[in-house]
């Protein structure tokens, strides 16, 4: 709708056309117009950063602190690491996590435990993922695990992923570990809890 086309020329950033990011994305214009009003309503400035986003994401984990978690995400969206986050950014991320492939969720997971962007995943990236994830769901989700669970579990799947043991995983050992092994795979394209698009008051796509 022109209205709506309109509405993307009264903010700071003004995104990509519909059209452009609807060929870019698996929405339909429909959905992108759904979305960008939500994300318009959260961020009027048509950005948004860090410390906003850790706010809006906080707001879906009461009994945990998600603080640390939604650092790692906002810098995985955060794509070009200007410290914003633009629609564009968020919405092409969306579209990965609730329809992109296997192969294509499976490699945007893998860039958000790379935390220093060096193209491998050490045991110390994977450990503070983890460790943020658990922190996350909070002591109600998890009133009996013990300190030393989420070191077990980086340790048992590090060592199917590292398959030349040389200490780190790059992103062929990452995807060859995950596609032969249907455990890590359910376990990595269902972790990072995906950010769904009604965490920015955003009525969720409907599947196509």
């Amino acid at each position: 709708k022109i209205e709506d086309e309109l509405e993307m020329t009264m903010v700071c950033h003004r995104p990509e056309g519909l059209e452009q990011l609807e060929a870019q994305t698996n929405f339909t214009k429909r959905e992108l117009q759904v979305l960008y009003r939500g994300f318009k309503n959260e961020c009027p400035s048509g950005v948004v950063n860090e410390e906003t986003f850790k706010q809006i994401y906080a707001q879906f984990f009461p009994h945990g602190d998600a603080s640390m978690y939604a650092h790692y995400l906002f810098h995985a969206f955060d794509t070009t690491q200007t410290g914003s986050v633009k629609f564009e950014d968020f919405v092409t991320a969306l579209s990965i996590l609730l329809r992109g492939t296997v192969h294509e969720k499976l490699r945007w997971t893998f860039n958000l435990y790379d935390i220093n962007k060096d193209g491998y995943i050490n045991k110390e990236e994977m450990m503070d993922i983890v460790k943020a994830i658990y922190d996350m769901m909070g002591k109600y989700t998890y009133p009996v695990l013990k300190e030393d669970t989420p070191r077990q579990h980086v340790d048992i799947f590090f060592q199917k992923m590292d398959k030349n043991k040389d200490g780190i995983v790059t992103l062929d050992e990452f995807l060859e570990s995950c596609q032969e092994d249907t455990r890590n795979l359910q376990f990595f394209d269902s972790a990072p809890p995906q950010p769904p698009a009604t965490q920015f008051r955003i009525p969720a796509a409907s599947s196509p």
